[in-house]
């Protein structure tokens, strides 16, 4: 709980202290720098590469990816394959980690706590609950991820050590490093937590639909590059294999974009691919109806 609450206590501080007093263009790009490099560890290493296996890589980069997305501060790279595939498994049933559908209530009330528990309570209740030898054995017999998996807080430490390097070395000033280590560190790891908590929330709660699902996940625009293109979250439930999140050319998706340059250069191969027929056999009736608040 430690790498969820610190980064609040840590920007709600550091806001008040520094408003005017300079953010700095190092800040701008240690932040920049940051949240590239962790976000992609999660949207193309976590997520996409070894929860779905939407492309196969060398080992290198397998353990590369696992290892910057670390970075992010989400938790150990075992346990959070564990818990998303387990939310696969079981979405917007009894079981999903971070369903807001489930357990909650009736009318607003529901709703509301609802949206809290898949936004972040989930990480009180349910967090880790996810047995990692069911549900990501293949992880568990690699050497590599146990070792990547055991090392998480080394890895906690350099995700705020080296923004905190860059921001001095960029400066040449101790107080380029506290900046960077506020905003490449501290304030980058709340922001990229709380984009993929939105996921988990607002992306089972409001948005637009169009494939016949049974769940209740959604697509959301205004998400889409904060969260390099997680936010075609139903399009992902609807193909969960999908190296692509965004399928139709307005669906912006930074992570399929890194993936295909990936492919291009010999990087990725097997990348799997939805073909427009099997997009549209899977068309819902109803298709691009906005979905609202359902509380179960």
């Amino acid at each position: 709980m430690t790498a969820v609450l610190l980064p609040f206590v840590v920007v709600a501080i550091a806001v008040p202290l520094l408003w005017g007093d300079l953010v700095g263009w190092s800040d701008v790009a240690v932040f920049a720098l940051m949240y590239i490099l962790s976000g992609f560890g999660v949207t193309v290493g976590f997520h996409r590469m070894l929860t779905h296996r939407a492309f196969q890589v060398h080992k290198a980069t397998r353990y590369l990816f696992a290892i910057i997305g670390s970075l992010s501060v989400q938790g150990p790279v075992i346990d959070w394959v564990a818990d998303h595939r387990k939310h696969h498994a079981h979405t917007d049933q009894e079981g999903d980690p971070h369903s807001p559908h489930v357990g909650h209530g009736a009318g607003v009330k529901g709703a509301l706590k609802g949206l809290w528990h898949a936004h972040v309570g989930w990480l009180w209740r349910t967090h880790g609950e996810a047995r990692a030898s069911k549900y990501a054995k293949d992880l568990v017999e690699d050497r590599g991820m146990r070792l990547i998996n055991r090392r998480f807080p080394l890895i906690v430490l350099v995700s705020l050590g080296l923004p905190a390097l860059l921001g001095g070395l960029l400066t040449m000033s101790a107080k380029g490093a506290l900046t960077g280590l506020i905003w490449g560190g501290f304030a980058r790891i709340f922001l990229q937590h709380h984009v993929t908590w939105s996921v988990n929330s607002v992306c089972h709660f409001f948005g637009k639909r169009r494939f016949d699902v049974e769940d209740h996940s959604t697509n959301v625009f205004w998400l889409a590059l904060p969260s390099f293109g997680e936010s075609w979250h139903h399009n992902h439930h609807a193909f969960p294999r999908s190296a692509a999140h965004g399928l139709r050319w307005y669906e912006l998706d930074p992570s399929a974009m890194l993936i295909a340059l990936m492919r291009r250069t010999g990087l990725a191969w097997d990348v799997v691919r939805i073909t427009p027929e099997r997009q549209q056999a899977k068309l819902a009736q109803d298709a691009e109806h906005p979905r609202v608040a359902e509380p179960v």
